[in-house]
Order: structure tokens, then sequence, then C-alpha cells
């Protein structure tokens, strides 16, 4: 006889579990969450550090979870969950002492509902920060924002909010391909992140930044195919469309509001609860079984949270997995998106050379810094990962929270978030890692003091630098210290992500939502929601708003 019952099991208490779970709960299920580690919130996590009264977010940082349903749905602001909106929105400063400077060409216009508006003047400073480098771009990028709001962002939201539609049936960004006034065509689904930045772009600095961008939000590099929805995810951040967003008390405080609406809907949360076994029992998911024999039924569904890794090959019975099921899982491939990943604690935040035309560089939420090298970019940047572990010449990407985000950081210090391409896991042992975070830390801040002076090591109180070692160790499914759990070019992308079946696994009542499926990694995007909508259709549960 099983120890506890619930109606929804959901086994990992990670971001897309802490969606799921107030979902499932405001359907009226009895929701019981099962989580291996000591917290939850998975990528939506902050600790202590890097130095005492500092504060730090482990893995997720820019995030924009306003615009998600679920903001709205369990009214995550009463929760605790507010965001500030900086003027500025993303930024790249170059080694030549140039730099670029976006403005939210669609701005909040209410803290509360998120409801954003486009501004002229944003935009207009946008055009001129281009113009600087490239008057064709400039105007280029005037009539992409048309564009994009008129065709690009409604489709986007669609299909980020949507099941995808089975092969052959147009998805909401497919339809696009068909509308000549899109500004997409059908060649571009199977166009590599070079060929992207060369087609919408003529200048070396956004095509510098395309390249870096398709890292950041994709973990893919030049030669890599990104597909539709990482086309458009990219550019938008490019070109500093959407407002970039601080959360107030860093990335836990969307964890914190969501279990505590989670909570209110009659939620449990189990943390140190590592499940060992989901029991199956004529050809459906039952129950699953914890590490210290507590068994726990499940009257009507499962949902994973976790990734393929742990639930197909940890999970189930191998009897279950059949010839076909291990040549697919053989393909989902984890050797993009490793990073050195950290934050520094500061006296004071980075004072760039070139603020002096522009102090607006100074305080943006995303600033880059990267050599203006766009071929050694295309062609020796990645190698040079693979080989070495680390480039010779950083694109490295900042976020100075504290700016607007003070609790971080003891009153008059500050905290500076960075992240770093890197290599795979395994290509390294573990003391090694040890060593080349030391490396790391020593070459980033001589890179950094070439464009900010004052990012000398007698400015820096504390330091902590995650390596894709510490990822793989405390995120099973991220393989390899991959954060993006698999790779996110396009073969793993959009339908194709995930196994047959997507949401609903070969097991009846057996579902997943993890960024290991449709929507990828990155805080607030569509897994759960869009999982929760395959479930609310199996089982006639009340649709989500």
């Amino acid at each position: 006889m099983a120890d506890k019952i619930y109606d929804a099991i959901v086994i990992g208490g990670g971001h897309h579990g802490t969606i799921i779970a107030p979902y499932l709960a405001k359907a009226g299920m009895k929701v019981g969450v099962f989580e291996r580690l000591d917290h939850l919130g998975g990528g939506a996590v902050t600790e202590d550090g890097p130095a005492p009264g500092f504060r730090m977010n482990f893995c997720a940082n820019w995030t924009r979870f306003y615009a998600h349903h679920a903001y709205k749905e369990f009214d995550l602001r009463a929760e605790g969950l507010e965001y500030t909106f900086p003027d500025t929105n993303e930024a790249i400063v170059f080694d030549d002492e140039t730099a670029y400077v976006s403005y939210a060409a669609f701005p909040v216009v209410n803290k509360v509902t998120g409801e954003t508006k486009y501004s002229e003047k944003n935009a207009q400073r946008t055009y001129e920060s281009i113009a600087r480098f490239s008057k064709a771009d400039a105007e280029h990028y005037l009539h992409l924002t048309k564009v994009y709001e008129e065709k690009w962002r409604p489709a986007f939201r669609r299909h980020r909010y949507s099941p995808p539609t089975p092969y052959g049936t147009p998805d909401a960004l497919e339809e696009l391909l068909s509308d000549p006034k899109s500004g997409l065509d059908p060649s571009m689904q199977f166009m590599t992140c070079k060929q992207i930045a060369h087609y919408f772009f003529e200048s070396d600095e956004l095509r510098i930044l395309a390249l870096r961008g398709f890292m950041t939000s994709g973990g893919i590099f030049p030669d890599d195919v990104p597909g539709l929805a990482m086309i458009i995810a990219n550019i938008h951040l490019v070109l500093g469309w959407e407002p970039a967003a601080v959360a107030k008390g860093a990335s836990q405080a969307i964890t914190d509001a969501l279990v505590s609406a989670g909570k209110k809907l009659g939620v449990e949360y189990f943390i140190n609860s590592d499940v060992d076994k989901v029991m199956i029992e004529n050809d459906r998911a039952k129950g699953i079984r914890l590490t210290d024999g507590t068994e726990v039924a499940a009257k009507q569904l499962i949902v994973g949270d976790i990734g393929t890794p742990q639930l197909f090959l940890r999970l189930l019975d191998k009897k279950l997995i059949g010839s076909e099921m291990k040549r697919r899982l053989e393909t989902n491939l984890y050797d993009r998106g490793h990073v050195f990943w950290g934050t520094l604690a500061v006296h004071e935040l980075p004072q760039y050379k070139v603020a002096e035309s522009n102090p607006d560089i100074n305080a943006t939420p995303r600033t880059y810094w990267a050599p203006k090298d766009l071929a050694y970019m295309e062609n020796k940047y990645m190698h040079e990962l693979f080989l070495f572990g680390m480039g010779s010449k950083f694109f490295c990407l900042t976020a100075p929270d504290t700016i607007w985000d003070p609790v971080r950081a003891p009153e008059g210090k500050q905290t500076i978030l960075f992240e770093e391409y890197s290599c795979p896991a395994p290509f390294y042992s573990r003391r090694e890692w040890r060593q080349m975070a030391d490396e790391f830390l020593n070459s980033l801040l001589q890179q950094w003091e070439e464009y900010a002076p004052n990012m000398t090591k007698d400015n820096v109180i504390g330091s902590r630098v995650i390596t894709p070692v510490d990822l793989q160790d405390t995120h099973l499914d991220m393989k390899d210290g991959s954060w993006c759990e698999g790779s996110m070019a396009a073969s793993q992308s959009g339908r194709f992500r995930g196994l047959p079946g997507g949401f609903r696994t070969f097991i009846k009542n057996l579902y997943m939502c993890s960024s290991a499926m449709t929507g990828g990694g990155g805080i607030g995007r569509g897994s759960s929601f869009n999982c929760y909508q395959a479930i609310a259709e199996d089982f006639e549960l009340p649709k989500p708003k």
C-alpha cells in the first residue's frame, strides 16, 4: 500500500515543476512535488556569494517572467515577484573604444500588468546608435521594427505558448514563410547562424553581436542551424525591441512566488526527495518510489520536470525502452551551451572608457565586451574553446544588476555577473577544471581592464566561477555541463525537441515538461505551460488563461 497518494505527482521541483504544479492544483488536483536537491527552482535560484553579505544567481539571470501566462494567472506580483525595467536594454563595447547601445522600442508602461507600448523616442535612440557605424543597418532596424510589431511579435508569442503542430501543419512561425511581408522565407529554416547574421546585418558590429546572441539564447555557434524561433528570439535581443527586466530579489523571487502560489492552492513540496523509480502497471504510470523506499501513488498522472536521461534511462525499467527509443536517445546531443558563469563582488561597477561619449554604457543590464574581430568569432573562437577550454579573446556578457536591485550586495558595494563560453565538461578532469577556473578569472580581469580600467584585482572583493563540471554535478540532465539540457539547434528545437510523443510520453499518463522539451532552455519559455495544455485536453481540465 502506498505511503502517500496524490492525484498528480511532479518529479522534480525545478523551474517548470514550480510552474505546472499550481496549474494542476487550480484544476482541482491534489499535487505533490518531489525534488532531489535541498531547494526548489532549478535554474531560477539565488545563493549566498560570492562574498559574505552578497547574493548571486547560480544559473538564470536574464528573465522576463512577467510576460509568462502564470504571472497573471496566479497574481505573482502579489506573491512578491516584481520587476524593474531599465531604460537601456542591450549594449556591446568593442576593443577599439566604440560601442552600441539599444533602448527598448516597446517599453513596459504598466509595471503591474507588464503592458508594453511602442516608443518613438527609444526607437530613434537605437537608430542613432546603429547609424554611428552603419546607416544601412540603422534604416533596416526601422523597417524590421515595423515587421516585428506587425508580424513577428504576435506569431512568436503564439508559437511559444502553443503545443507544437504535427509535421506538415505550419505552426505560428512557419505560417510567416508564406507571407511576403514577413521578411522571412523558407530557406531561412536551414541557414546557419553565420548566414543569418550576414543576411540581416551589414556591419561587423551587429554581426558579432548577433553571433554572440545565438550563443547567449541557444548555446549554438556560427555554423549551427538555429531555426525560425531562435532567429526571431536572437534578433529581438540584438535590436533591443523588448525591455530588459531585472527581478527584485534576483531569480529566486520567481521560484518563491510560484511556490507561494502553489502552496495556497494546496500543492505539497518535498525537497531532499530523490525519485528512484516510476512505477508502471498495465502500461500506465501509477506512482513513484523514492530512494528511501517511500512509495507514492498517482491516481491520475505523473509529470516529469526532468530530462530524457533521467526519466527514460534512470527511472523507467530498462525493458520498457525499445531499440527505436534507444536510437532516439542517442540522437540527443549535449555538445553545446557550456559556459564559465559567475559573479564578482566589487567595490564599484565597471567604468568603461567609451562611456565618456555615452554614459548609458555603464548602466545597461545586458552589456557585452568583445573584440571587433568578426573573422575570429566566425572561424576561430569555437575551435579555441574546444581545444583549450577558453578563447584567447573573450566575448563576455555581463550584468550590473545591483544598479536596479541593490539588495544583492551590502550598502555601497556591487555585484556584476559574467558569462563566457567554454567546452563540454568531459574534455578536462576535475582537477584541470579547478585550475582553469583560476586561469579564467585572471584572464577575465586582464581583458576586462582593457575596456574598463577600474576592473582590476583591487576592485574585486570576492568571486565565484561556476564551470561546466559544477553545473553537471547539480543538474543531472544538463549532461556534460550544458546549461540547455541538450543542443538547441534546429534539429533539437520546436516539434523536434524531446522524444516522439512530445509532452505525452509513450507511457500512458506519464508526461514531460522540462527544458528538454519543446521550448528549450531559459526561464519563462513555454514547456510547462504547453504540457499543462496537453494534460488539460486529456483530462478535460480547465484551459489556462
